[in-house]
């Protein structure tokens, strides 16, 4: 095989500042070790999210002349609002500044207490907005999703005979809808199949539940379908994503994922009752439904994103540039999720650093490690972003799995970065046995990793 090489030339740049590790010392010690809270500036590779981080292409930048900025009724809207409905095959389209103001629109008409929301697995705004409701948030994620070390295609999915013991168990007038993350995010980016989604429609449409798609990675995932699912390795990604929707009832998207844009999202459904409430609430939050908290000029790139993130020559670059760091990463021996998602690299934090438990957040101390080290950002996904505390004893309740994700924003960064960042890890976990945990000193009561404040542990 030759070179995957990147499908697209370059035609704007921008400069990299580079740091000393002296001057990161102080930099991380002034974030209270908490890599959100360093400057940008102050990064070398950022793959802290690949949320809002793509590199737009030409024709995007010529859409943003071209946006029509009308109050009511842009046409901006309307080849938005097209191109939403050529994959989706939804009725309603609602523009939203971003993935998780959908959800706070949705859960805040479907949610409340005593409400259930199941999932493969809910990433953390999902489940914040689901849980600011007074909902709870149920994650079902499959078997072998949870053992890292396992490789296998679709480890992403549903635990199909657990979602139906759960409706059966809560009863089913207490889940307004299920969920289906796609790709798993916080299942180490992992597809989910064509076949597990059907089985999840069945089991919805058995006990009548609307079923909504968190579609953010929806193309990688139609992606992975291709290669791995037998019967659509002909099909086109159009076509593949047009099955995946066409057994949904909805969907939240936040177009700075699969949309390669900066900002934006979408609510989409069928139910006419339920798009109603969410307009209302929409114009109270978010502005007039043709606009929805965007510009004219927003709407016309993510309508063009979501045409150029259907090309195969694309994902097959995004796909094969994503797996060239994880193989990399495990022939130094470094434990990862795998085989490799689509927009990340998940290192196992567990095996990483066997010596740090759960309630010192060994995640933490990775991302805090590879920032001194090279000035790479990442951010956990363990104890610290999902971890949980008992309410009788004050434990810490960790999650299945303490992880450090590596995500990788589109079209931005080439081999030679992504060769940097392995050079960096490696070096980290050559003297992994020095790492130390970390504790809190500061945290808010929700989403707290965006804040919080830590220590390290002598």
């Amino acid at each position: 095989m030759k070179t995957i090489i990147e499908p697209f030339k370059i035609k704007s740049v921008e400069p990299i500042r580079f740091t000393t590790r002296e001057e990161r010392e102080k930099i991380l010690k002034d974030a209270g070790y908490n890599p959100f809270m360093i400057r940008a500036d102050d990064v070398l590779i950022d793959l802290l999210t690949d949320s809002g981080t793509s590199a737009m292409s030409a024709k995007q930048w010529a859409g943003i002349m071209d946006g029509d900025e009308s109050y009511a009724g842009s046409k901006s809207f309307f080849r938005f609002e097209s191109a939403v409905k050529k994959i989706t095959g939804h009725k309603f389209i609602i523009p939203t500044h971003q993935g998780r103001a959908a959800e706070k629109i949705l859960f805040s008409i479907v949610g409340g207490k005593g409400k259930y929301i199941p999932n493969n697995t809910h990433f953390d705004t999902t489940r914040a907005n689901i849980e600011f409701t007074g909902a709870e948030a149920v994650d079902l994620l499959n078997e072998v999703g949870k053992h890292p070390e396992i490789k296998a295609d679709f480890k992403g999915n549903m635990d199909i005979e657990a979602l139906n013991a759960f409706i059966k168990k809560v009863g089913k007038e207490n889940v307004p809808l299920v969920m289906m993350t796609i790709t798993n995010n916080s299942g180490g980016g992992q597809p989910v199949s064509m076949q597990n989604i059907r089985e999840t429609k069945e089991v919805c449409k058995k006990y009548n539940i609307p079923l909504f798609l968190d579609a953010c990675r929806f193309a990688e995932n139609a992606y992975f379908i291709k290669l791995r699912e037998k019967g659509y390795e002909d099909k086109s990604i159009l076509e593949i994503a047009q099955e995946i929707f066409s057994y949904s009832d909805g969907a939240t998207m936040s177009a700075k994922k699969d949309a390669l844009v900066n900002i934006g999202g979408f609510l989409s459904m069928n139910n006419e009752y339920i798009a109603m409430q969410c307009r209302n609430l929409l114009i109270v939050t978010e502005g007039f439904p043709t606009y929805g908290g965007l510009a004219g000029r927003d709407l016309e790139a993510v309508a063009q994103g979501l045409e150029e993130v259907l090309d195969e020559h694309y994902l097959r670059y995004r796909i094969k540039s994503t797996a060239y760091l994880g193989n990399k990463m495990t022939e130094a021996g470094i434990p990862i999720i795998e085989p490799p998602g689509g927009h990340a690299i998940y290192i196992d934090a567990k095996r990483f650093l066997p010596h740090v438990p759960p309630y010192e957040y060994p995640g933490q101390s990775i991302v805090c490690e590879i920032y001194l080290d090279g000035g790479v950002r990442a951010v956990e996904i363990g104890s610290v972003m999902f971890g949980k505390y008992d309410k009788e004893t004050g434990k810490l309740i960790s999650p299945a799995m303490e992880l450090v994700r590596l995500a990788i924003p589109r079209r931005v960064y080439t081999q030679s970065h992504i060769d940097y960042v392995a050079e960096v890890l490696i070096e980290a976990y050559k003297h992994r046995d020095k790492l130390k945990g970390y504790e809190i000193t500061y945290e808010a009561p929700m989403l707290r990793h965006f804040t919080a404040k830590f220590r390290p542990l002598s």
